[in-house]
This record gives structure tokens, C-alpha cells and sequence, in this order.
């Protein structure tokens, strides 16, 4: 069980709050987990990096501020070249989910550390506060005419009927998509590397024999480590992206 590859994703609770030291209020149980525990360090370290990056903000940047601008440029230059100048307008908002992701990413991959995005309601929240956000605006920026979303133009009118109910499901998958997307691949890493290190483990028990097999195992979980990485930073990044074409939609609704 120590290698169990699954048990590195077990939500469990520190401590909770109710009456009676029953931990329930009004009938439920509210209760502080580990993956919530996570999700505070994950925006206090974002916070306390941010604001002690720039804090100075000198001509000639620090390496921290340097950093800080490097992603604050990236995130922009994302946002300009995906949802137009007038996008920049939901900057902080893919700044923001872009830094939670990632930051929420590479945390997962210290020993002992909990991953939150590997958890599907995590993922599908944030999912679906990016489509709410898409929704709301859009109607608000262009009222029905953000109906055309599902009206691509130049379609004949007798294809409509056909294309009409396409564009609305594809719309509507996009919280499945975008949430199943990240949580599936930082699930899938973190067991295949957790398989990996079991094996290293096992291995190495069985004596030099043993060692001397472990060496493929050792390499591969090194492998997988760098991998992983990658992943974690490529995950924040399309989630960002697609947050911002999703955005562009709301802009400007008309294909």
C-alpha cells in the first residue's frame, strides 16, 4: 500500500467546523481538506510572489521582477493574439487562472504535496467559471446577437438546422473539455511516475540483482520527472489559450 499509485490523490480532512464536534452546521459537514489547504498556498504563494516581485519595481529589473514581467508579458501577449486588443480588458482574470494552474501544477510535483488539479471537480469549477464568465459578458456586450455564436456565417439557411444544434453542443462541451483535459493529464502522469518509483523500490529490495534492475526504472522515472514538468507548464498554458479564444467568442461572437 505504500506504493499504492492512487493513494497519492486521497482527499482527507484536517479538521472541521460544526457543533457539538460533530463538524456539521446546519446539517452538513464542513470540513478543511488537504486539497483545500493546497489551494490557499497555491494563491498566498502567487500573492507573495507577485507582490514582492514587484514591490521595488525598478528600471532595471531584479531577477524577480524580471520573472513577474516575463509572465506578465506572456499571459498578455496571449490574451492580445487571441481575443484582440479589446481582450485585455479580461487580462486579470487568464493571469490569474493561467498563475493558479500552473503554480497548483508544479506544487503536485513535490514529494508529499497534494495535486489539486488532479481532481475533477477542481478542474471542472474553473471550467465552468470560464464558460459562466463567457456567457454572462457575451450577452451583456451583444445581447441576443450573441446567438450568431451558433450561426457561422456564409452556412445556406437549409444547412442550419443541421449546423445549429453541432455549434450548440460543441459549445456546451467546452467545460468537459477543458476540465477533462488538464485533470486527466496531470492524473496520468502522476501515477505513471508513481508506478515507476514503486518499481525502483521493489526492485532494489530483491538485492544488487535487484539495484542492477532498477536502473531502466530510475531512469525512466527521471525521465518522466522532466516530463512531468513540461506538462505542468503546458497544461497552465493551453488552459490560458483556450480561456482566451473562449473570451474572443463573447467579443465577437460573429464567425
Amino acid at each position: 500500500m505504500a506504493n499504492d499509485p492512487i493513494k497519492q490523490f486521497k482527499i482527507t480532512d484536517i479538521f472541521t467546523i460544526g457543533g457539538a464536534g460533530e463538524g456539521e452546521t446546519g446539517g452538513f459537514e464542513i470540513a478543511f481538506t488537504n486539497s483545500a489547504l493546497f489551494m490557499v498556498i497555491t494563491v498566498v504563494s502567487i500573492s507573495a510572489f507577485l507582490i514582492l516581485s514587484t514591490r521595488g519595481r525598478g528600471l532595471v529589473p531584479g531577477r524577480l521582477q524580471l520573472l513577474s514581467e516575463m509572465l506578465y508579458e506572456f499571459v498578455a501577449n496571449m490574451v492580445r493574439s487571441s481575443a484582440g486588443t479589446e481582450g485585455m480588458k479580461f487580462f486579470p482574470f487568464v493571469f490569474s487562472l493561467f498563475m493558479f494552474v500552473l503554480v497548483a501544477n508544479l506544487f503536485g510535483m513535490v514529494p508529499y504535496f497534494f495535486t489539486v488539479t488532479s481532481h475533477i471537480i477542481v478542474t471542472f469549477a474553473l471550467a465552468m467559471l470560464v464558460i459562466s464568465v463567457v456567457i454572462i459578458y457575451g450577452f451583456m456586450r451583444n445581447g441576443l446577437g450573441f446567438l450568431k455564436l451558433f450561426v457561422p456565417a456564409g452556412v445556406p439557411g437549409y444547412v442550419l438546422p443541421i449546423v445549429i444544434p453541432i455549434e450548440i453542443v460543441s459549445f456546451l462541451s467546452r467545460p468537459i473539455s477543458l476540465s477533462v483535459r488538464l485533470f486527466a493529464n496531470m492524473l496520468a502522469g502522476h501515477i505513471t511516475l508513481k508506478v515507476f518509483a514503486g518499481f525502483i523500490v521493489s526492485l532494489s529490495s530483491l538485492g544488487a540483482v535487484g539495484v542492477l534492475g532498477a536502473t531502466l526504472p530510475f531512469a525512466m522515472t527521471v525521465a518522466l520527472t522532466a516530463l512531468e514538468f513540461l506538462v505542468s507548464a503546458l497544461q497552465a498554458y493551453v488552459f490560458a489559450v483556450l480561456t482566451s479564444m473562449y473570451l474572443n467568442d463573447a467579443i465577437h461572437p460573429s464567425h
